[in-house]
């Protein structure tokens, strides 16, 4: 179940990644809109903007069909659509009155909500498809039905499997739905404190990759909440209040991490501070220009659990002040320098600015406690103890993996750092599946027992976590992608 939660988890970054592109439309259309130009450009981009935001349902059962399913196939993305648009139409309002016999009218409010925007059902149909993948993509028919086989099965399989789905929601999906709505409610109903807890609990199910079912709930469509599409689009929006479950990240991300990687290069060991300086300033340039953070957590979180709790507890005080005090801003991707722009051109936001000032005041609150926690604590911290940071330029000589000649640059700038991360897991008869989310590779290892943590830390990853005897995950950054592309070039090149 916990692998499970945590590939859902994963699954739903590839959707996630497509609202940077509605944000920047949005953003264009309400820049126009604030300096009172062309007010007809600025509606076809707001509209453009807004359309996609309106897709979140069916894209989220792409996404997640891609990212359950064994392979990222086609014919996978072709079941969940085909799927997706077979149970939100059948049980729209006007399709599923007659069969129920009653008037469009007196049917139950959360059929209205079976459009393209359901993140919920989406999630299900992409679950569905993944699993009929997984299962039906190799059988083959009879001879008679033959063309139907392998991967052109799927689909119909998809539907079929879609057409039970509509039974069970058609008296489930009320109830779930009135009771998601009441738990958003309640959250709401719990203003700054709930705030709170969403921001302490984001931060300590990073570890285990669960953060991102946990933002689901607030900032799609899930429990009624929608905070990211409410807030890009204005529909359903209250000033002050839309984008409290994003504003408060702000000043954590873009400030309190950058000054938490200043505590720890300025409390390295002398000998160390080269090695920690590189290290520290990668990860909290990503954070302040584009939010990604996992680089300086994972610095951390496992060598230094107390710090990891004290930063969870200064995100849900981050997040207790900004809905406080009704500072709101929004984000599409996240809370980092960019999106921090965009919100002030946002109308939907509420004293943005205000979220700056209090960064720079929680950039001092960071650095003063996670400097004196690590001092007062002789906290294991990277260049420090027995943590210390390998030379690169010394490890490399050390390993085989390919030196810097042109033979080698020639074969793609991460291929060194995946040959070593892959030599580092036991080899590619180790590797079981591999996959990526914004910043981690992903893996199921036959035997996770037998990786090598200091050659994969040399190639330039920042931390390595196991759950259980097989999941692992690698942390290595914004260009995660690049070295996960390159693995598994690697990886079918020696199948072959």
């Amino acid at each position: 179940m916990f692998a499970f939660l945590q590939r859902l988890g994963r699954s739903l970054m590839l959707p996630v990644a497509i609202l940077p592109a509605a944000a920047i439309i949005v953003g264009i259309g309400n820049g126009l809109n604030a300096l009172n130009l062309w007010p007809t450009v600025a509606e076809f981009f707001s509209t453009a903007g807004t359309t996609i935001l309106d897709q979140l349902g069916i894209l989220f059962a792409i996404g997640v069909a891609l990212g359950m399913a064994k392979k990222n196939d086609g014919s996978v993305a072709l079941a969940a659509t085909l799927g997706y648009f077979l149970t939100t139409v059948v049980l729209g309002p006007e399709k599923i009155a007659p069969i129920i016999g009653m008037k469009p009218e007196n049917v139950d409010a959360a059929f209205e909500q079976m459009n393209n925007a359901n993140v919920f059902v989406g999630m299900l149909v992409g679950l569905i498809a993944a699993f009929t993948y997984n299962k039906f993509s190799e059988t083959e028919l009879p001879m008679a039905l033959s063309f139907f086989s392998g991967k052109r099965l799927v689909p119909i399989m998809t539907a079929f499997f879609c057409l039970f789905l509509i039974v069970v929601l058609l008296f489930v999906w009320p109830p779930v739905y009135n009771a998601i709505v009441a738990f958003g409610k309640w959250i709401i109903d719990f203003g700054a404190v709930g705030a709170f807890l969403y921001g302490f609990f984001n931060r300590l199910l990073i570890p285990t990759g669960l953060h991102h079912a946990l933002n689901a709930v607030f900032w799609f469509d899930l429990a009624g909440i929608n905070d990211i599409a409410k807030f890009q689009t204005g529909d359903g929006a209250i000033k002050g209040i839309t984008g409290r479950y994003q504003a408060g990240f702000f000043p954590v991300m873009m400030f309190g991490i950058p000054a938490a990687a200043l505590a720890m290069y300025h409390t390295a060991e002398t000998k160390q501070k080269k090695r920690v300086y590189g290290l520290m300033l990668a990860g909290a340039v990503s954070a302040f220009l584009v939010g990604v953070t996992e680089p300086i957590e994972f610095a951390f979180m496992f060598v230094a659990p107390v710090l990891f709790v004290i930063h969870a507890l200064l995100t849900g005080l981050s997040l207790f002040i900004a809905a406080l005090l009704h500072w709101t801003a929004g984000f599409s991707f996240s809370a980092g320098l960019l999106d921090g722009l965009l919100s002030l051109i946002n109308p939907n936001a509420n004293h943005p600015w205000m979220l700056f000032v209090q960064g720079i005041i929680f950039f001092v609150i960071y650095y003063v406690v996670f400097r004196v926690a690590i001092k007062l604590l002789n906290l294991n911290t990277p260049g420090r103890g027995t943590n210390l940071l390998a030379d690169p330029v010394e490890d490399a000589e050390n390993t085989n993996a390919p030196k810097n000649t042109d033979d080698s640059k020639s074969v793609g700038k991460y291929h060194q750092t995946a040959s070593q991360i892959l030599d580092g897991l036991g080899g590619e008869e180790n590797i079981t599946t591999l996959t990526n989310c914004a910043t981690r590779l992903r893996m199921e290892l036959d035997d996770n027992s037998i990786i090598d943590e200091k050659k994969i830390k040399s190639a330039g990853a920042v931390g390595v976590t196991k759950s259980g005897k097989h999941s692992t995950q690698v942390v290595i950054g914004t260009h995660v992608q690049q070295v996960a592309d390159e693995m598994e070039k690697m990886m079918d090149d020696k199948n072959i």
